[in-house]
């Protein structure tokens, strides 16, 4: 049975179940969940409280043997139960199965699981875990509901900011959930309710980004110069692999060239159906939609030979900086052709001098 995140507190209220499924990806999120159950336990009487993390060492006969053992002291116990790659395999589905065929008497179990793809879903050990106990799903917090969510945890704390501040503390803290979540908590302590100033928001926040190619990804569909920029700066600073952000980037390409062809061919149908048909995720069906305004077939193949020129920089067949060619193909997506063929025409010229 599904339970909205927001309907937790009343239901646990009206008594607390024998088993909890948290699933989600948002570590904060899902931690705050199995807190409010954990304080809600304690207050029922549940004292005793182990937790087991599934790594692949993990003996699932330790779950069989957990549910058969009785309590130390004959008390209310607290079971915690973590996957962290969602996957417990043939054996530990098994064990899950039976696990929850026969839930532990004087009991509350909790499955912490991250998001499960369609395939886990369809699973005979997920849905017996569905059927059995109350799958809370955490809502994962997007970039653009992120200054929403920091406004209202301000507000928890009595304070608040302005539009501009807000936007400021997301582009510090973007993909880490959990250090904008400490960093609210630092301006509690540092300042007394009220309406923060940019300054003092300024002071107290670190730079604490989490930077990763599925963002640069992102921002270049989106063709949000500013925000491409920034990320590819922060990898850059974090010492990311330039093959693997060249190849997710030249893979995204080819995607969106691929449909743009069919587009223009008429084939396939409806983009919907176009975008299946190329595998595109439904969270990124909006983005590749948003692109194709912009992204006509000329200028996507201009990218793939952009790509292929900066592979051979990677590789050091040609000379130049392969970080100045990824932020120029950023540019190439934010509207700025004319630029962008400038310098590709410049880096064409370059390339035929060195093999001459």
């Amino acid at each position: 049975m599904q339970l909205n995140p927001e309907h937790l507190a009343k239901q646990l209220g009206s008594g607390i179940a024998p088993l909890y499924v948290i699933l989600g990806d948002e570590l904060l999120l899902a931690m705050e969940i199995a807190d409010e159950i954990r304080r809600q336990a304690g207050s029922d009487g549940y004292a005793e409280r182990e937790v087991l993390t599934v790594d692949p060492r993990f003996d699932w006969a330790h779950l069989k043997r957990w549910r058969c053992q009785s309590s130390l002291f004959g008390e209310r116990r607290m079971l915690e139960l973590r996957i962290p790659t969602g996957k417990p395999g043939r054996e530990g589905g098994a064990a899950i199965e039976m696990f929850c065929r026969n839930l532990p008497a004087d009991t509350v179990t909790v499955v912490m699981l991250p998001g499960v793809d369609r395939q886990g879903q369809a699973s005979k050990w997920f849905k017996v875990l569905e059927q059995t106990g109350l799958v809370i799903a955490v809502p994962s917090v997007k970039r653009a509901q992120l200054a929403g969510w920091i406004a209202q945890r301000l507000q928890r704390q009595g304070q608040s900011a302005d539009r501009d501040v807000l936007q400021f503390f997301v582009d510090k803290v973007e993909g880490n959930l959990l250090a904008a979540h400490q960093e609210i908590k630092k301006l509690a302590l540092l300042y007394p309710s009220g309406r923060l100033s940019f300054e003092q928001v300024k002071n107290a926040i670190l730079d604490v980004a989490r930077y990763d190619v599925l963002q640069l990804s992102e921002a270049l569909l989106m063709a949000d110069m500013v925000r491409y920029s920034r990320i590819l700066s922060g990898l850059q600073g974090e010492g990311a692999a330039l093959p693997l952000i060249l190849a997710v980037l030249a893979e995204q390409i080819r995607v969106l060239l691929k449909i743009c062809l069919a587009v223009d061919a008429k084939r396939g149908g409806a983009l919907a159906q176009i975008m299946k048909v190329q595998r595109v995720w439904p969270s990124q069906q909006k983005l590749i939609a948003h692109a194709l305004q912009h992204a006509d077939r000329q200028l996507l193949m201009g990218a793939l030979r952009h790509a292929a020129h900066i592979d051979r920089i990677i590789k050091g067949v040609v000379q130049g900086d392969a970080w100045e060619a990824l932020l120029q193909l950023g540019m190439h997506f934010a509207g700025h052709r004319n630029l962008y063929a400038r310098r590709l025409s410049e880096n064409s010229d370059r390339s035929e001098g060195e093999a001459g």
